[in-house]
């Protein structure tokens, strides 16, 4: 099923602007499990390997890799299927910028 949602956010500069629409995609044949593992976010605001400083966009792919967008760290880690421990950075993590390895805000 999808589900579409509506809702207001603030940017850097706090200007507020509307994100029209966010969509969920969760297949009609997922399967849950009765009791889920923490894989980030536990471990406080920070930029280590096992920390996000205001995470904002999620995906998992294919192989239940967990990837997120860690904007104020900008840069995109993932942790893969059955890691608990650290994420691994797979883009920017050089600071913010707009170099060939640099992010900028990353969503």
């Amino acid at each position: 099923s999808q589900a579409f949602s509506e809702y207001l956010r603030f940017d850097e500069c706090f200007s507020l602007f509307k994100v029209d629409f966010l969509k969920i995609n969760i297949p009609a044949n997922a399967t849950w499990k009765q009791n889920g593992v923490t894989i980030a976010g536990d471990n406080g605001e920070g930029g280590a390997t096992n920390q996000l400083h205001r995470p904002f966009g999620l995906f998992v792919d294919d192989d239940q890799a967990v990837v997120i967008a860690d904007f104020r760290n900008h840069r995109i880690m993932q942790w893969k299927n059955g890691d608990t421990t650290n994420g691994q950075v797979v883009a920017g993590g050089k600071g913010r910028g707009n170099g060939l390895h640099q992010l900028y805000g990353s969503t």
